[in-house]
């Protein structure tokens, strides 16, 4: 079981969205907070990135991606010098929907901006896909419908993974810790690829090969939280993405997570969520943004 592939799967709601944006003279746009994330990728001349929270400034050149994953505010500006006009600007700029009604640990590991330079030699996964997205944002063909929302989602996938691979080096806990850790991640593992079983902490501890008391503080210090209240987390998390795509009867719902009831699992999804499942199902699909229902190309001067 692929817990990452998993984990991005129940929170991604809707389809991702980009634009291809010209800029020209000096020039600056200011994004308001969203409940997703975001990134930009720089193609040609340069701007920079101020964080909304007064964070230090990104200098962005030719090839560089950044990545917003908690979707926080920020300005992208470029401006002259005495000596004449900046450069013109071509960027792709994109947001995915998340569900943050409960944010996944995975997204906690994450800074509010990560900056993936084209210049570091690391990553090609990443810097290959963004030339196939400018490849189609910059000339749709047939099949383009389909090509973009398919190499949005890889590009998604490959700034995560880079992110993991360069966070995982570093000493610390964190889920990402967590997927690499041997005992956890085998444990995680499981969890994943039946979450409707009757899982106790022993068990669990069994699949990790440690002693039961070991396991526990091991998980909840690498994880964030104890192992059964994780798999309850994840259940309901679970049933949220089901209920956003399916019509499944709520019965089906609550067997295919674990729960032995429609009752039980009713009262538990409430508490978590705030609102039964069945308006959750009606909210969450009338409510969605029909930007996300379409990939959006368009070309814009500064």
């Amino acid at each position: 079981m692929d817990v990452l592939s998993d984990a991005l799967a129940a929170l991604r709601t809707g389809r991702p969205f980009a634009a291809l944006t010209e800029r020209q003279g000096d020039w600056r746009v200011d994004l308001e907070p969203f409940a997703g994330a975001g990134f930009h990728v720089v193609l040609e001349g340069s701007c920079e990135l101020l964080p909304g929270d007064g964070g230090e400034p990104v200098r962005l050149g030719p090839g560089d991606a950044v990545f917003l994953p908690h979707g926080s505010a920020h300005t992208l500006t470029a401006s002259g010098t005495p000596d004449g006009a900046p450069p013109p600007a071509v960027l792709v700029c994109g947001a995915y929907q998340l569900d943050r009604a409960r944010a996944h640990p995975l997204l906690a590991d994450f800074p509010r901006v990560v900056h993936l330079p084209a210049d570091s030699g690391r990553h090609p996964s990443v810097h290959a896909t963004v030339a196939l997205l400018a490849g189609e944002l910059r000339s749709p063909g047939a099949g383009t419908d389909l090509t973009l929302p398919a190499l949005l989602e890889l590009f998604l996938v490959y700034l995560i993974r880079a992110w993991y691979e360069e966070r995982t080096a570093l000493p610390g806990t964190g889920w990402c810790k967590s997927l690499t850790d041997p005992a956890v991640g085998a444990a995680l593992r499981a969890l994943h690829a039946d979450p409707a079983r009757a899982w106790t902490v022993a068990g669990l501890a069994d699949r990790a090969g440690m002693s039961r008391a070991a396991f526990a503080r091991r998980f909840t210090a690498l994880v964030g939280r104890p192992p059964l209240t994780y798999l309850t987390w994840w259940r309901l998390t679970l049933a949220a993405s089901i209920l956003r795509e399916s019509d499944a009867p709520l019965a089906t719902v609550a067997q295919r997570i674990g729960y032995t009831s429609q009752f039980a699992f009713a009262h538990a999804f409430k508490r978590a969520y705030g609102i039964p499942a069945g308006r959750y199902r009606h909210e969450r699909r009338d409510g969605d943004d029909p930007a996300g229902d379409r990939v959006k190309v368009t070309a814009a001067a500064g």
